[in-house]
């Protein structure tokens, strides 16, 4: 809320829209609550809720009240003054009216209650004189001995049309806007109600707009449930449950909400915190809607674990996905192939779940034949279609659960009900299908253990697979081997394409072609469509073309290679240019290139890239993924590759062209890295670069491009490995991403060529590229918690880097080792290593890496009791990174700080720090530093008592920390999350986290399981 300007407040904001405001605020009457407007007459009592109209109390010129929070108003934006608290409980009891009129009597009672001052009339008439002056005679007017207010301009009017607007919304079926229609409610209010406002009727109402507030925010969550938004739910119903401990409906709410995210032994423990809460304070049993939750739990109630269906009279269709490609219109032959698979696939409407494979060398037709026989099928499969490349021909075929997470989507799962692990999205994709009748095209796949999760599990659905491999071990699949074109339908097919008229004049040259073309469906599509792209060629010409063997194989052979014979045709054809270009840029092994990168591959500038590249997309050798992003269909590639083999000239250019990719990214990300850091010297001690990068003003900007660029560049990487002249330079790439491996986005894959490269480094035995990599490597075991790998490998890092004289990763190694000693409780080892580190960066005037190691050795000195050593490290190093406008950095020094701070007993302090660096971290997309602020906050939060507060917290932490940080760190958070359930009296699932948390500890083998039996063991032998 804007303190100056007012409350945020909805365009429906009552005055002068001529919308009648619907009633909908509890109203207080003899000592029960009601619904305001719903009983017929209305008695004269001051308590009664808002239900004015805007045609009846017109609003003054832009004036606009506010009751859910401070008593304030405004003119057009600006503040008006209200008076003194007696003045402003006035107004509010003449607002809460409706435009009604109240007597002297009335307000009198209002403002003071059985005990009135002698001078209160007198009073009352002073400061309904005060406002009338401070507002408009024409709003506060006097009639029948009292006082009314004639405007809606109210933000409890505004809550009421709001809240009733939702209520429609939702009976209609359209939850997402009534949700954010309560929202919109909901952020009216700003603080407590009537805040500071003395007397008996501002408590009444206070307690029940209170009571509202709590009832539209239950609604709410009750929304978030019915739309599957259960995972992001439960922080906030943790807090509320905290807050509100006897309100059942609460806790109802998270018992479902944790249930849905797979929680079971919590929700069960909600329900036993609240049986024994509400035996011990009212001596009462839970509702029976608790009880009936519990059972429905207990039975694991497989409706439970589904969000509410919409209302039937507007329900959201069943989705019904469509995704089968478009059918060729010139689809030829294979008639017999045809009859088959659909009588296969009919088969599916019976007793059995069909499955058919096709199995034959790439560009025989595969696919075009199945997504023919497939949009035949539809009619028995009304439910839908499924479709996926399953890219099993390359090097990086899709992953089965991201298949599977996709096909869930497009059934009509939400993405919070989808599951992380293989094995359950496998699961629910199997029951969502249960009953239905959905044809599923898994195309190119790599092998059988790859679609073996993708397959339908009941009668009613049926499986087409395409594989370059005959899939042999897939239990019960229909197996076709499906071979080239007959000479017939080879020519037929040519001849649509080409047409009828060009064909008869040159029958036999056009028998010559599609036989040059091995009869390839693939090779006959190519070579017909450059034809018939090229009016002033004839048949004859194209068929002297492909008689030249010099322009494709001299023998097919089975596999990729036969596929090469067809596209020897289109390279053929190029432009000197764009053959180069088409040489060039198959050497790199990305998933796909940016037009800056193909630039950097082929040394030529944007302009003249871009034409090339979309020249070759034109003739089909390349596709355009995206705007500036181009890709090679894997066989493609390939043929590319051989290309590159023969007619580069010199050979050398090839590694020239990889050389300059490698200069490009490495490069690139030495700027993303300054511009995060600045006045790390890092970027000062990376290998030199002949190729210039792109150059970034704006840190986002630069984040954006490595997080889109970290497939591509962990690639090169990789492909670094194998030739000595790059592998340097593909190391400090690595070094200079680090970021990549801290995000959790791509640590896997980041640590894998890490791997890759530290074990080449060896073999070519450069002790300094080893040694950088290994550096790399002790950070990934860092961050995942894998402490005695990474000390391994960061005492490594200082024998190596020593001996070959390469300072900075001497000082960083040291710093890690210092981390790293922290973790392991190793104090005396870790005192030695910083304080070695802090010496080092000083001798290397790194003074971003001697903040770093001073944080570092903060957390030393407070683990070993040195509390103010540890605040004045902190700060220093917080400093520091503040005079270099280092951010990122100076967020984990603020981190270091706030611990220092908390075990200080400088709470309010260490917050502050924490959550300075909780908003860099989430700005910065350090997913694994924002889990661990949230974490360390929660900590604050307990040490402070709020433990409601650290329970939110810990919950958030745990969502974002789920897949990186390791083990360990998860059982830390537990173990907070334990406490804070402890402290607002859930016992029973603090004991779930506490357990779950030793079994962590006990597998890790690591000290901080003693800790959390002691936390167990009271209440076991309890």
């Amino acid at each position: 809320m804007d303190r100056e300007n007012g409350p945020r407040v909805p365009a429906r904001f009552p005055g002068g829209n001529g919308a009648k405001a619907e009633p909908g605020v509890p109203a207080q009457r003899n000592g029960r609550t009601t619904a305001a407007g719903g009983d017929g007459e209305r008695p004269a009592d001051i308590t009664d809720s808002v239900t004015t109209t805007s045609t009846e109390q017109p609003s003054h010129g832009g004036l606009r009240f506010g009751v859910l929070g401070p008593v304030r108003a405004w003119r057009d934006g600006e503040p008006v003054p209200t008076g003194s608290p007696q003045q402003r409980a006035l107004l509010a009891a003449l607002l809460l009216r409706g435009g009604r009129t109240a007597t002297a009597h009335e307000l009198i009672d209002a403002l003071w209650g059985e005990e009135p001052p002698s001078q209160a009339l007198a009073a009352v008439r002073t400061y309904a004189s005060r406002l009338r002056k401070a507002l408009d005679p024409k709003v506060l007017v006097s009639e029948s001995g009292g006082y009314a207010l004639r405007t809606t301009a109210l933000d409890v009017t505004a809550a009421q049309e709001l809240a009733a607007e939702a209520d429609r919304l939702r009976a209609a079926g359209d939850r997402a806007a009534a949700r954010e229609r309560l929202a919109e409610a909901l952020d009216l209010w700003d603080g407590e109600v009537l805040a500071s406002v003395p007397g008996p009727y501002a408590e009444t109402q206070r307690t029940r707009l209170e009571e509202w507030r709590l009832t539209l925010l239950e609604t709410r969550l009750d929304i978030d449930l019915e739309v599957g938004a259960h995972a992001e739910a439960v922080s906030e119903l943790t807090a509320l449950t905290a807050a509100h401990p006897l309100r059942e409906r609460l806790r109802e709410l998270l018992m479902l909400a944790l249930y849905r995210s797979g929680r079971q032994a919590e929700a069960l423990a909600v329900y036993a915190d609240t049986r024994r809460l509400l035996a011990d304070e009212l001596g009462v049993d839970p509702n029976p809607e608790l009880s009936r939750l519990q059972q429905r739990i207990l039975q694991a109630d497989a409706e439970l674990a589904r969000p509410v269906e919409e209302p039937a009279p507007t329900a959201a269709p069943v989705a019904r996905p469509a995704q089968l490609p478009a059918t060729v219109p010139d689809f030829t032959g294979r008639a017999a192939f045809v009859r088959e698979l659909g009588a296969r696939l009919a088969t599916a409407e019976g007793h059995v779940m069909a499955v058919s494979a096709l199995a034959g060398i790439g560009g025989v037709g595969k696919t075009t034949l199945a997504v023919h026989v497939a949009h035949e099928a539809r009619p028995h499969f009304p439910d839908g279609q499924l479709y996926v490349d399953l890219q099993g021909a390359g090097n990086s075929a899709a992953a089965p659960e991201t298949v599977l997470g996709s096909f869930l989507r497009a059934l009509g799962t939400a993405d919070s009900a989808i599951p992380d692990s293989l094995d359950d999205r496998a699961a629910l994709y199997r029951s969502t299908l249960d009953g239905r009748r959905v044809l599923v095209l898994l195309d190119n796949a790599r092998d059988a253990a790859q679609i073996r999760p993708l397959l339908p599990g009941t009668a009613g659905c049926a499986a087409l697979v395409t594989s370059r491999i005959r899939m042999v071990d897939l239990a019960g699949a229909h197996l076709v081997d499906l071979d080239v074109m007959s000479p017939e339908e080879a020519l037929q097919l040519f001849t649509r394409i080409v047409g009828g008229e060009r064909v008869r004049a040159e029958r036999e040259a056009a028998l010559d072609v599609v036989a040059a073309c091995g009869f390839l469906p693939l090779a006959i599509r190519i070579a017909a469509s450059r034809l018939a792209a090229r009016r002033t060629w004839t048949v004859s010409v194209l068929a002297a073309k492909l008689a030249d063997e010099r322009r494709r194989l001299d023998e097919l052979q089975a596999g990729d290679l036969a596929v090469k014979a067809t596209f020897e045709l289109g390279y053929g054809q190029l432009e000197p240019a764009q053959a180069r270009a088409f040489r060039l840029l198959g050497l790199a092994d990305g998933p796909d290139i940016s037009l800056a990168a193909a630039a950097a591959v082929l040394d030529l500038p944007l302009w003249d890239t871009e034409d090339l590249l979309e020249a070759l997309v034109d003739t089909s050798l390349l596709e355009s993924a995206a705007p500036g992003r181009y890709r090679y269909h894997d066989l493609v590639r390939l043929y590319a590759r051989a290309c590159a083999d023969r007619d580069e000239q010199p050979p050398s250019e090839k590694e020239a062209a990889l050389s300059r990719l490698l200069d490009f990214y490495l490069s690139t990300a030495a700027r993303v890295y300054a511009i995060e850091r600045p006045g790390d010297r890092l970027v000062d001690h990376l290998e030199p670069t002949s190729y210039e990068g792109l150059t970034f003003t704006d840190r986002h900007e630069a984040q954006d491009w490595l997080y889109a660029e970290a497939n591509c560049l962990l690639s090169t990487v990789r492909q670094s490995s194998s030739t000595p002249g790059t592998l340097r330079r593909g190391v400090d790439l690595l070094w200079a991403s680090l970021d990549l491996a801290e995000s959790g986005a791509n640590s896997r894959e980041y640590e894998t060529v890490a791997t890759v490269l530290r074990e080449a480094a060896n073999k070519a035995a450069d002790v300094r590229a080893e040694g950088r990599a290994a550096l790399t490597l002790a950070y990934v075991h860092h961050h995942q918690g894998r402490f005695d790998q990474a000390e391994q490998e960061a005492a490594e890092v200082v024998r190596m880097t020593r001996s070959v004289d390469d300072p900075l990763p001497t000082c960083w190694a040291s710093n890690a080792r210092g981390a790293i000693a922290l973790y392991q409780t190793r104090h005396e080892d870790g005192d030695k290593h910083l304080t070695l580190a802090i010496d080092e960066f000083r001798r290397a005037g790194d003074r971003a890496g001697e903040a770093a190691a001073l944080c570092n050795l903060s957390r030393i000195r407070l683990a070993t009791g040195r509390k103010e050593d540890a605040v004045r490290m902190a700060q220093q190093g917080v400093d520091m990174y503040d005079e270099m406008g280092h951010a990122l950095r100076g967020a984990n020094g603020r981190y270091a700080l706030g611990l220092a701070l908390t075990e200080s007993g400088q709470l309010a302090a260490a917050g502050e720090r924490l959550r300075e660096a909780l908003a860099v971290f989430v700005d910065c997309r350090q997913r694994l530093w924002e889990g661990m602020s949230l974490f360390r906050i929660a900590e604050v939060d307990i040490a402070a008592r709020r433990y409601g507060a650290a329970a939110a917290c810990a919950e958030k932490a745990l969502t974002v920390l789920r897949g990186i940080g390791g083990d360990w760190r998860r059982g830390q958070v537990l173990t907070v999350l334990g406490r804070a359930l402890a402290g607002i009296g859930q016992s029973g699932r603090a004991q779930v986290c506490w357990q779950e948390a030793l079994d962590i500890y006990e597998g890790l083998s690591v000290p901080e399981a003693s800790e959390v039996r002691a936390l167990l063991a009271p209440r076991a032998a309890a």
